[in-house]
């Protein structure tokens, strides 16, 4: 229950009145959240204070850990969100004090969750002022016995604790916001919870990034467009791999004076993210100017042939094979401005209800995005198309799988990465190409065929199971009936649970709006102060119970 948050509950409701987060909800499209506005603005430390036009970035970087990473992850859902609220969240940055040196060597020293002996016997030499200090891990570089330079990777002691107890927090206010508002139901709040749960849990695990490096290493392995470090030691807290030398995608002035060509870089980029996504289904999704180098040699000099240095590969994204086929044919309407057939792919997909209005959204695609498309190859705002599309998407309540929005979110970063690099370039006229070709191969009968021809052992194999399953399905069919009376029952109950929610919600309002008037209407100011505050009590009572 609520309650047994009410302490961190009290401090995220300051928090919200300080930086006067009502007046950045949007009111004009869901109402409904209007009592949450009034309720904000009831707090004390949102007297004085007016609209703060950066007040989600500041309020949730001081909420922590969890909300500043969950702010980063939810500035990929362009399809639930409003774009004034997306660009704060894209703002977030993840930089904070170091912690000390002597937990960091405890952590390393630990033998179930770290590396089980010492910075001393592990490294030559510890440089112990940190290469990089964010909040859910800290780097240090080091040097191992035979020479190699490597960077020590520490997850921060006692934060997965603090996480766990902030997600059940938000698990409770996402069950509390799904009774309550037809909105939450519709983009199915609690699952969108429970992903990010599960993506931030990974995060703290630092076997599974390493994991993740290693295999993102292999499909390139003499590539010469990317290289990505090799990892030496990883357990779940610490994680040791090879250092390299590069320069930061953003410091485009350097590759000018290294003489790199910016064009090749910027098209090299486009290149290994369609590589990631179509041929290995296996993609950076974390893919911020923080995270991607091009190549120097260790003294800051060039090398005759740079290549980009791929890091920090915590957060990885993989389609389902369906979806990886949707995302393509998708992408190539869009290019070729062909919106009915765009519309009949997410149809097919399943992504919008069966009651949306398919020739609406038609009309509102092409009323959109065709000017947009229209414009010559060179000016193109591909980032800005697909930002279109996704805001039509929440309009029409479309309802897109968060690995398609690490995706999309990803390929938005990656062109603006690039245009940095290169203002010039032409992801279209480099993308469609490759699209066009992958899409045909996945479309070619025989190579269906051949497909078919490897697995027939196997399909043969499993019709000798095809009794067994009539025999099952026949059983199935017999406790069909008692299944459909226990959720007819279960959902008489959840029935019976919303209407006694609703009899709260009068009572409190009722409640409150009586007590205020009353302490407007005493002659005696403190006793009026007093009918407040017991309306106030009521609040409190819906809100927490």
């Amino acid at each position: 229950m609520l309650i047994a948050h009410r302490k961190r509950l009290l401090n995220l409701y300051r928090i919200c009145a300080k930086y006067r987060l009502d007046t950045h909800l949007p009111l004009d499209d869901m109402p409904e959240l209007a009592p949450l506005a009034r309720l904000i603005r009831l707090h004390p430390a949102s007297f004085g204070k007016s609209h703060e036009p950066l007040g989600i970035k500041f309020a949730f970087e001081e909420m922590g850990t969890l909300f500043l990473k969950l702010g980063q992850l939810l500035s990929t859902r362009s399809d639930l969100l409003p774009p004034d609220i997306i660009a704060q969240l894209s703002l977030l940055q993840d930089k904070v004090a170091p912690f000390d040196v002597a937990v960091l060597k405890q952590q390393i020293q630990n033998p179930k969750t770290g590396l089980g002996k010492s910075v001393d016997e592990l490294f030559v030499r510890f440089d112990h002022k940190p290469l990089a200090a964010a909040s859910i891990a800290q780097v240090h570089t080091a040097c191992l016995p035979d020479g190699r330079e490597v960077v020590v990777k520490v997850v921060r002691p006692d934060i997965k604790p603090i996480i766990i107890k902030d997600f059940e927090l938000l698990r409770e206010l996402a069950s509390w916001l799904s009774a309550r508002l037809e909105s939450a139901r519709a983009i199915h709040i609690i699952n969108i919870v429970e992903d990010y749960r599960q993506i931030m849990l990974n995060e703290l695990d630092l076997t599974l990034e390493a994991a993740n490096a290693t295999k993102m290493r292999n499909n390139f392995l003499n590539s010469p467009l990317i290289y990505v470090p090799e990892v030496y030691m990883a357990n779940q807290s610490v994680m040791v791999s090879e250092r390299i030398f590069g320069v930061p995608i953003s410091q485009t002035d350097k590759f000018d004076a290294l003489g790199y060509d910016r064009a090749l870089l910027a098209k090299n980029g486009l290149t290994i993210f369609f590589t990631q996504v179509f041929r290995d289904n296996f993609f950076h999704a974390d893919m911020h100017p923080g995270n991607i180098f091009v190549e120097t040699l260790p003294n800051g000099q060039a090398v005759a042939k740079p290549r980009y240095l791929g890091l920090d590969c915590a957060i990885m994204g993989e389609l389902a094979k369906d979806d990886q086929l949707v995302v393509a044919r998708l992408l190539l309407s869009v290019m070729n401005g062909n919106y009915a057939t765009l519309v009949d792919i997410i149809s097919q997909a399943g992504w919008i209800p069966p009651s949306a209005d398919k020739h609406a959204l038609i009309q509102d695609m092409a009323r959109t995005v065709s000017p947009m498309v229209s414009k010559p190859m060179s000016e193109l705002d591909f980032a800005g198309i697909l930002f279109e599309i996704l805001s039509i998407a929440r309009r029409h309540q479309m309802s897109i799988p968060p690995q398609l929005m690490l995706l999309l979110k990803t390929l938005v970063h990656v062109e603006g990465l690039g245009r940095e690099l290169y203002p010039d370039l032409d992801i279209w006229s480099l993308a469609k190409p490759i699209l066009t070709t992958w899409v045909k191969e996945q479309l070619d009968p025989l190579k269906h065929l051949e497909a078919l021809h490897n697995t027939l052992p196997e399909h043969l194999l499993s019709a000798s199971e095809l009794p067994k399953f009539a025999i099952q399905s026949i059983q199935s069919l017999a406790t069909l009936g008692a299944r459909q009376d226990k959720n007819l029952r279960e959902l008489q109950a959840l029935r019976a649970d919303f209407l006694n929610q609703k009899r709260h919600d009068w009572v409190a309002f009722g409640g409150f709006f009586g007590l205020i008037a009353i302490g407007l209407t005493v002659p005696v100011w403190w006793v009026g102060v007093i009918f407040h505050l017991m309306a106030m009590g009521f609040v409190l009572w819906r809100v927490l119970i």
